[in-house]
């Protein structure tokens, strides 16, 4: 097993936004509250504290969704969530199905890693690592399907509403098609009757004696704690107005924000339904619905049944760290990016902004892809440029010396410059049409160069098309192969793989990961 790191910059891959942020640029500092090192943590841990109603209404909505399972570190973890030097580190991401792409995967060993660093490094504290579980979005499509060795599967249904809340069994279908047997995903999906416990179930065996806690906040006594956050938003409008104004900051400093507020960001979520609450000339309207609430009668039910509001990705993170004894927010670019405009939400709400922070990168390499790699005189590296650039590198490196004119091309211009020279002592106005001359020849042998590269090409046409292969390979779709692939490409074959993830990656270490072997 062998390991090198490219910079995030150099693998072309993440927004200005999201470097300028790793890089700690002056211009982001107002976005945030701290930077993630292990010293910052120990800062955050001196003034952070939570609410023990709060440890003990959290408490017993994990204890209760873990009902049947036996794992000694699982209830252990649990019952530290009462004590008041228990903190957790948390990562979130919708419900795909087979855990979606392999990035997912990273998401969950990063917060794992980090947990377990700070543990070593502040030992009078107990860090929990959290999956919080979207289990409230409704964008079935998102969830519905994986890919395995180069082909998608999907789970077709007619079931509507928040994902969580699915029966799975509906997977079967799936499970029938694959070639191979997975235990751990037919347990979660032909066992349990809602999506939400099903993903549970697959995460907990595989991650579950790392300590790994799954949060499920569909759920009365958690939204219970967030009522002054919904009427905020829905009768004042904060949410809009706060994120507004720091959206148009960042797009000052020449930044692409990620997300939009609306006048109201909650859902209404009941039963087989997640739709969003609209204004309409006074009262509250559910889209695509016929139901319609007055003022009064929307605070009533947020304090009788605030499960019926379900927050939108605005306000999720609000939500979580109301709910969660929180310390840092483990996401892809998108979600650091997105968090960065919440920043003056947190403070207008009095809710604590935790420390946000890129979950690990990488790209796996086989044995059998690194030695096809090895064969074209190429380096991983290589693989990260465009196409037509990859392509003149391994031209140029079968060749042995690049395809160019460029010295021709100098002794020409050396040439007509000498022209010129003659040329306006016998008569100033000829310098322009020797210039002219000149420009013709230059785009000449430029012409010929890249008809020369062409050639060269054609010639090397089959070599160029393993490369492209590999590149595909590694890169579907021109993305990220995290982006794409499932972890089961490689678990399959290797039911190390996860442990080997847990050995390699280093949660403060924000750089692009090459793993070979």
């Amino acid at each position: 097993m062998t390991t090198q790191f490219l910079s995030l910059q150099q693998t072309n891959q993440f927004s200005s936004l999201f470097l300028d942020y790793i890089q700690q640029k002056d211009t982001l500092a107002p976005f945030y509250t701290t930077f993630p090192t292990l010293d910052n943590f120990g800062k955050i841990l001196q003034s952070r504290a939570f609410d023990v109603s709060k440890r003990e209404a959290l408490h017993q909505v994990v204890k209760e969704q873990y009902t049947g399972y036996s794992s000694d570190i699982v209830q252990k973890q649990i019952d530290s969530l009462l004590q008041p030097n228990t903190f957790t580190v948390t990562t979130g991401h919708q419900l795909n199905i087979f855990s979606g792409p392999l990035y997912v995967i990273y998401k969950l060993v990063t917060t794992i890693n980090l947990a377990k660093q700070l543990q070593e490094k502040y030992p009078d504290y107990h860090f929990v690592p959290v999956y919080w579980m979207a289990t409230e979005d409704h964008d079935f499509e998102e969830i519905s399907y994986f890919n395995l060795f180069g082909k998608k599967y999907t789970w077709e249904t007619t079931q509507t509403g928040a994902v969580g809340r699915m029966n799975p069994t509906e997977i079967q279908t799936v499970l029938d098609q694959l070639s191979d047997k997975f235990p751990v995903f037919e347990k979660a999906y032909l066992t349990y009757q809602t999506l939400a416990d099903a993903t549970r179930c697959w995460v907990t065996d595989l991650f579950g004696d790392q300590g790994l806690l799954c949060i499920d906040a569909d759920h009365p006594t958690l939204k219970g704690e967030f009522r002054q956050a919904i009427k905020a938003d829905i009768f004042d409008q904060v949410t809009q107005t706060v994120v507004n104004q720091t959206s148009e900051k960042l797009e000052e400093l020449g930044y692409k924000t990620q997300v939009n507020a609306r006048d109201s960001n909650f859902f209404y979520l009941d039963h087989s339904m997640r739709e969003r609450i609209v204004h309409n000339h006074g009262r509250f309207r559910v889209l695509n619905t016929e139901l319609s609430f007055s003022k009064e009668e929307v605070s009533q039910m947020i304090d009788r049944h605030p499960e019926h509001f379900s927050p939108n990705v605005l306000l999720r993170p609000v939500y979580q760290e109301t709910i969660l004894p929180n310390l840092a927010y483990i996401g892809g670019p998108a979600e650091v990016a997105y968090w960065l405009q919440l920043k003056d939400l947190f403070d207008k709400l009095e809710t604590p902004f935790p420390i946000v922070m890129p979950r690990n990168f990488a790209l796996i390499l086989n044995e059998s892809t690194q030695k096809k790699l090895d064969k074209t005189g190429l380096t991983v590296v290589d693989l990260f440029t465009d196409e037509v650039s990859l392509k003149r590198k391994y031209v140029e490196k079968t060749v042995g010396e690049p395809i160019s004119l460029f010295t021709e091309i100098q002794d020409l211009t050396s040439l007509f410059d000498r022209v010129v020279q003659k040329a306006v002592t016998l008569d100033k106005s000829l310098e322009g049409f020797v210039g002219a001359e000149k420009q013709k020849a230059k785009t000449s042998l430029e012409n010929i160069e890249k008809r020369l590269r062409k050639a060269e090409e054609q010639k090397q046409e089959t070599g160029i098309q393993q490369v492209l292969t590999l590149k595909n390979k590694l890169f579907p779709g021109g993305s990220l192969q995290e982006r794409t692939d499932n972890m089961l490409n490689f678990y399959a074959n290797n039911p190390e793989f996860i442990h080997t993830l847990l050995q390699q990656f280093d949660p403060l270490r924000f750089e692009f990961q090459i793993i070979t072997g």
